[in-house]
Parts: structure tokens; C-alpha cells; sequence
């Protein structure tokens, strides 16, 4: 994994990538058919997103019954040029899905295909611009956030790993990667056990989990603080999301070169590649289905919260 982490990192780590090069690079090296499709906007920027699927032997691309995993790259930008020259940190997140892409298609060629469908999404975009945030600055990205989920959430999938780069903030002072609380349909649930299972047993250590509020499970431009954009793909879906938080112990800005670690990704990545396993056979759980079923019959349903909101300044 941490050989194609590299290459991965290589391949983006250049002004002129586009999602037809990333594409092309999936086909050649792992044998899979990547989509790419370019999206520009309002400020006539615009990124490429990459899609790719990998099927599996009872998925529902065979018109089988088996689940299928949703894994986003998250991220506003792998570059900002010209203001930035090389990598971002915001990058990890693409550089984590599309390794899976890459594990997952080599894995397939050989035999391993799993139970079901595994669907890995994510954005290119080598010059996004920057943005101000608390308390170092963030990417920003060519396209708002209603544009990227709909490109890279597909309603196919019944659970969703967001991986994203979360080293701006002082609320996990760890270097490596963490989880968050499974987040569906405007529910903050418990942490998934199994998830914490996965996550001991491929890192051999202590699990670490990403505190997240209900203003982070809310969609951008609200005008209220989010940690980052780790979690707005359960602002798209009814599916439940867990972050894969790419940490580290110091805030650094997303848009910082020479922040990456590829051992820290490869762990992320990883991380994914095992519960993509367990998930799509039926051994993995993100959440469970009668405790939610429990909380709504007592207090309703959240999913205003995956709304831009009914409310305005001074009313109730």
C-alpha cells in the first residue's frame, strides 16, 4: 500500500495532472475504468472529478444484493498555484481513495475480489484557491460544496468512508489518522465498534477518534464554523458517513506544501481497504439500525439538519 501511496503522491504532485491523466494512470496500472469529468466555476476555475468502480463478485454491478462502500477523497484542492508551488496538505484525501482505487483493481486481478461493490470518488484540482479559517487557513476549492457532492456522493452507496485532511485545528493532537462518530441523516450516532475493531487491528495501536459537533454535520455556507469538510457528504445521502481524519499533533494549513506524510496516508488508506472488506461481506456495521429507529420514535427526525436551514437572522 505505501508504494502505490507513493506513486499516487507523485502523480498529482505535478501542475499540468487532470482527471485524464489520473484516469488513464488507474487504467494502466490497475487495470479499471475510471470516469473523469471536468466542472468549472463561478470564478472560472475548475477541477476534474475522478470516478472509478470496482465491482465485486456479488455487488449490484452484477446485479447481485451485496453492499457497496462509497470512499471519497476529500479536499478543496491538491494545489495552489500560483500562490502555493507544489502538494498541498489538503491533498491526502485524494491521495488516500485513489491508492484504495489502486489496491482494490490489483487485488481484483488477482483473485481477491470482494463481496460487494466498492465506489471511490474524488476531485483534481492542482490550482484552488485559498481561503481564511481558525486557526490556520484552508484550502478553498474551484466549485461550491452542493457541486461536489454531487459528484462524488452516489446514492448507490449504502455506507461512506470521507477521507480528508484534518491537521488545521487543535481538537485532535495526534499524527497519524482518526475516526469520527457515524453521522446519518442528521443523527451524530456512536462510534462504531467495529470500525475501532478494524482500526486496532491494522494499526496495532490505541484508536482515535475526531470529536465533531452538529455545526460540522451542517451544509456549507450556513455562516457557521465547521471543522472542515470531512463530514458534508452526509448533508447528500441517507446513507451513514464516517470521517477518516488524516491528523497531526500541531494545526497546519491545508494549504501547506511539504506537509504530507505518506506513511500517515498509507495508514488511512489501509484503514479503508479492511473495512471495505468487511463491510461489503456483511461484517461490518456503521451504526446500529434499531437504536436509530429507537431515537427517532423518541425525538423525531434530524434531517433538517442536512438542510440549508428554515431560519433567518432575528426569527425563532
Amino acid at each position: 500500500m505505501l508504494k502505490l501511496v507513493i506513486d499516487v503522491h507523485e502523480l498529482l504532485d505535478d501542475p499540468s495532472v487532470d482527471g485524464s491523466g489520473v484516469a488513464a494512470f488507474l487504467g494502466s496500472r490497475c487495470g479499471l475504468g475510471a470516469e473523469s469529468k471536468t466542472i468549472r466555476g463561478a470564478e472560472g476555475r475548475s477541477t476534474d472529478f475522478v470516478r472509478v468502480l470496482i465491482a465485486g463478485t456479488g455487488g449490484k454491478a452484477r446485479g447481485g444484493a451485496a453492499p457497496t462502500l462509497g470512499i471519497i477523497g476529500r479536499l478543496g484542492g491538491i494545489g495552489a498555484r500560483p500562490e502555493r508551488i507544489g502538494i498541498v496538505s489538503d491533498a491526502d484525501g485524494a491521495v488516500a481513495a485513489l491508492a484504495c482505487a489502486c489496491k482494490l483493481g490489483e487485488m481484483a486481478a488477482r483473485g481477491d475480489r470482494l463481496a460487494g461493490d466498492v465506489i471511490v470518488a474524488t476531485h483534481i484540482a492542482p490550482r484552488a484557491p485559498t481561503q481564511p479559517h481558525e486557526p490556520v487557513p484552508f484550502m478553498g476549492s474551484p466549485v461550491d460544496m452542493a457541486v461536489m457532492n454531487a459528484h462524488e456522493v452516489d446514492p448507490s452507496m449504502d455506507a461512506i468512508l470521507s477521507i480528508d485532511t484534518t491537521r488545521g485545528n487543535r481538537i485532535i493532537n495526534h499524527r497519524g489518522f482518526a475516526i469520527t462518530a457515524t453521522v446519518k441523516q442528521g443523527w451524530i450516532l456512536r462510534v462504531s465498534e467495529d470500525l475501532l475493531d478494524l482500526m486496532e487491528w491494522s494499526t496495532g495501536d490505541v484508536p482515535r477518534v475526531l470529536a465533531v459537533t452538529t455545526q460540522d454535520i451542517t451544509p456549507y455556507g450556513n455562516g457557521v464554523f465547521h471543522v472542515n469538510s470531512i463530514l458534508q457528504p452526509c448533508t447528500a445521502t441517507s446513507a451513514p458517513v464516517v470521517g477518516v481524519a488524516i491528523t497531526a499533533v500541531r494545526p497546519v494549513p491545508g494549504c501547506a506544501t511539504g506537509a504530507s506524510r505518506e506513511a500517515d496516508i498509507e495508514e488511512a488508506a489501509r484503514f479503508a481497504i479492511e473495512v471495505a472488506k468487511a463491510f461489503t461481506a456483511g461484517k461490518c456495521r456503521f451504526y446500529d439500525a434499531e437504536e436509530l429507529a429507537r431515537l427517532c420514535a423518541l425525538y423525531g427526525s434530524m434531517q433538517h439538519l442536512q438542510t440549508p436551514g428554515c431560519c433567518r437572522a432575528g426569527g425563532n
